[in-house]
């Protein structure tokens, strides 16, 4: 069962997956990202055209996407893509924030929903690749316990999960089909 405090956030927002026909909402949103933070989102300059694409193939490959909205704005995503080129269970994960909602907990609220997915679906590793100049990206890796070094002149930081504990099958009374 998932803790209400993780879904919820200081701001009287919430954070939930996004549904494949929410394709648009998360587009729209790094769209409405500043051109520095397009650079800390995808360790580069990107134009309109390449974010377009990018959400077109966030849905069409399986990433999980989260969001963090407020009514019907939404003002961050965190992102798990999968990595199967690497030996151990491992998602990659991204973060965005708009820039006049950062330092509020978003992206950390973010990450505790996105690492309880992760686990969910078994994943045993995250990582998290940025450029050297994003002190906030590297920042909350470190703080989420990453291992940081330089890798093709990114900066990649490594998470370990830990196992899930004492899952069961769902019985009658979590279906909802009473006790």
């Amino acid at each position: 069962m998932v803790d209400a405090q993780l879904s919820r956030s200081h701001l009287d927002g919430f954070i939930r997956q996004l549904r494949p026909s929410e394709r648009d909402r998360f587009r729209d949103h790094l769209l409405r990202l500043e051109p520095q933070g397009r650079r800390d989102r995808f360790a580069g300059a990107t134009n309109d055209d390449f974010i377009i694409a990018y959400a077109n193939r966030c849905f069409s490959d399986g990433t999980t996407v989260l969001a963090h909205l407020m009514g019907d704005r939404m003002l961050g995503a965190a992102e798990l893509h999968e990595r199967a080129d690497l030996a151990e269970p491992t998602g990659e994960i991204a973060f965005s924030v708009e820039r006049a909602w950062r330092r509020r907990g978003i992206g950390s609220a973010l990450f505790e929903r996105l690492a309880e997915s992760a686990r969910g679906l078994g994943y045993e590793k995250l990582r998290i690749t940025t450029h050297p100049q994003n002190v906030a990206a590297r920042s909350m890796a470190r703080k989420l316990g990453a291992h940081l070094h330089f890798e093709d002149g990114d900066t990649v930081g490594q998470i370990t999960l830990p196992p899930l504990q004492g899952v069961s099958a769902p019985t009658g009374a979590f279906l909802g089909w009473g006790t």
